[in-house]
């Protein structure tokens, strides 16, 4: 079967005549072709199905509530429960509070982003495995969010406070700070606009926890030097510190983010086919020739999946 190098994208068909960029494609080693239209198709469907049952499996206040003291008690047995000392601490540097927040609203989507982009352009045959990985991790949170409606620490004095979100008096206060709402940042979920569309008790697992160490496998055996290495490490440990000194989640909910990426990525091994297949033998002469790039491909080329 004639076939171009992995990760190459023809401009030509055999006819020898150009090719619209929309219908240029990348063919991976075994044959299947990826196109970079039907990903962002891929993305943007996984993104609307994500978030709008997000905020429809919305829970009321008391279960979210109860399920944070729940939890809270769970990490004084395992000794982890350092969540508002953590957050006092940090909170005597306003500029690592303000970077944080800042962190915490930008990076998850632009890490992603780039980690999707990297994959396809550099590693078209791993592209398929970790798109699914990451769409199946990201699916399965909506799982934990119906099953574990979690009370941030950002909103445990809200419900303890009677005049405050919830209009419901509670006997214990935790003294956490939103920081989103009290020091600059993009935004904050305190605004109508994100109180109407986001799910407030969306904390376990955490997504952006859990995409970080998506990013981690992603980037961190592909990347050669050493300082991207090493930022590949510090981006899960970073993230994992952000969410903790904003107040949007306790440590639990990170060790939830790595399960369903976990399980996402033995999913994803299970259901994806392209890019994973005996590799195509080619000789120079094909590696030269010009193929068609057309939906279908050349004869016996698999779609992406």
């Amino acid at each position: 079967m004639r076939t171009e190098p992995t990760g190459v994208t023809a401009t030509t068909d055999v006819s020898g005549e150009s090719v619209p960029r929309w219908r240029r494609g990348r063919q991976l080693s075994d044959g299947s072709r990826i196109y970079w239209w039907k990903e962002m198709l891929i993305v943007l469907v996984v993104d609307v199905v994500y978030e709008t049952v997000r905020n429809i499996a919305s829970a009321k206040p008391q279960k979210a509530y109860d399920n944070a003291i729940r939890l809270i008690g769970w990490q004084r047995d395992l000794g982890i429960w350092h969540e508002h000392g953590i957050q006092q601490w940090a909170l005597g540097f306003t500029p690592l509070i303000i970077a944080a927040n800042y962190f915490y609203g930008s990076v998850y989507i632009i890490a992603t982003v780039l980690g999707l982009i990297f994959l396809y352009r550099f590693h078209s045959d791993d592209y398929p495995l970790w798109r699914n990985t990451l769409a199946i991790g990201t699916l399965l949170g909506l799982i934990g969010f119906a099953t574990f409606p979690l009370m941030p620490p950002r909103l445990l004095d809200s419900w303890a406070d009677p005049n405050g979100l919830f209009q419901f008096h509670a006997t214990t206060f935790f003294h956490f700070r939103d920081t989103l709402l009290e020091y600059p940042t993009f935004w904050s979920f305190n605004s109508e606009g994100m109180k109407s569309i986001s799910n407030q008790f969306a904390a376990m697992p955490s997504l952006h926890c859990g995409w970080a160490f998506w990013g981690l496998a992603v980037f961190y055996p592909r990347v050669k030097s050493w300082w991207a290495k090493g930022l590949a490490i510090l981006y899960p440990i970073t993230t994992i510190s952000v969410v903790v000194i904003t107040g949007n989640h306790y440590f639990l909910d990170a060790v939830g983010g790595l399960f369903i990426m976990l399980v996402g990525y033995g999913g994803a091994r299970l259901i994806t086919r392209a890019g994973r297949g005996p590799k195509i033998v080619h000789t120079p002469s094909e590696e030269l020739s010009t193929i068609d790039v057309s939906d279908g491909g050349p004869p016996g080329a698999a779609s992406a999946g």
